[in-house]
């Protein structure tokens, strides 16, 4: 059994799997609409979702499964059961577990003491889906991997960025991040580490030659009112604009959404014709249903 926790887990091989897989669905999902007939999928939110709960939802669906949805707020887990308890039980009722947690170790605990695949919805150090779902949409705009640029700006202390570092590094796409040279905005120096990606703190010097640019929210959830005004501030000259975007004239904005419009991109790029942020977000769901026919062993 695997989990989807982190892309460092995951071969080159597995993660193009995942993307041959999303896009053979994409194409004729009707061939897939029985895959997970009486399968279970049980999706925990300890945070809002819009793409990530409706992606799964349907994309469970489609594939003909059934999805819960099941909101901490009104949960016993944290008050008055541990996670291994919760974990332990909830492993007897379904197939598969998809968990949008605040803690990245709250979601290696309940992996570990559950019996079926869990899949991480996102948590404070990485966010798998949104980053193979980044690859998809990447490969169907330029059908390749090697030899393209990728330039995020912004607050690279996230987990989009962590989970977008190891999936360029693993399918070869160069890849670059622009950030305040403070730890408060820089990756997690581990990832640094693990994947060579540049830091270069000039925004100007690093989307030189850039295919793609990518941002993502300044005010993340964690992030409280009181330091908004602060990070704005510090953060300005990374706003990806009509200035740092028509540099490269063939250039493709990304942005995993919510956008902060105004923030970390300017309305004149996020409509323009090069934003591909609404592909993005359907290309959640097929790539999610690759997942949920991979670690059930359904895919073929």
């Amino acid at each position: 059994m695997k989990h989807l926790l982190s892309l460092n887990d995951y071969s080159k091989k597995e993660i193009l799997d995942f993307i041959d897989l999303a896009q053979k669905i994409k194409k004729n999902y009707n061939k897939y609409s029985s895959k997970l007939k009486d399968k279970t999928l049980l999706m925990i939110f300890a945070k809002p979702s819009l793409r990530t709960h409706l992606s799964f939802d349907v994309g469970m669906h489609k594939l003909g499964g059934h999805s819960i949805f099941y909101n901490l707020e009104q949960s016993t887990l944290g008050k008055k059961e541990s996670i291994k308890d919760f974990s332990e039980v909830v492993s007897r009722y379904v197939d598969l577990v998809m968990a949008r947690l605040y803690e990245h170790k709250d979601m290696l605990e309940l992996a570990k003491y559950s019996d079926v695949p869990v899949v991480s919805g996102l948590d404070n150090y990485e966010h798998p889906c949104q980053a193979l779902g980044d690859l998809l949409t990447i490969k169907e705009k330029f059908g390749k991997f090697k030899g393209l640029k990728l330039t995020y700006l912004g607050d690279g202390n996230n987990n989009v960025t962590h989970s977008l570092m190891f999936a360029c590094s693993k399918v070869g796409i160069d890849m670059t991040v622009s950030c305040p040279n403070k730890n408060e905005y820089l990756p997690n120096e581990g990832v640094i580490k693990k994947t060579k990606v540049k830091i270069v703190n000039d925004p100007l010097l690093a989307v030189k030659d850039s295919d793609i640019l990518y941002t993502d929210t300044w005010m993340s959830y964690h992030i409280k009112e009181s330091q908004k005004k602060r990070r704005i501030n510090e953060l300005r000259k990374y706003q990806i604009n009509k200035k740092l975007f028509i540099i490269n004239k063939k250039t493709l904005f990304m942005h995993c959404l919510p956008a902060g419009r105004g923030y970390e991109v300017t309305d004149d790029v996020i409509d323009s014709k090069r934003s591909i942020i609404y592909d993005q977000a359907e290309n959640r769901m097929w790539v999610q249903m690759a997942i949920l026919l991979k670690l059930l062993k359904k895919a073929d």
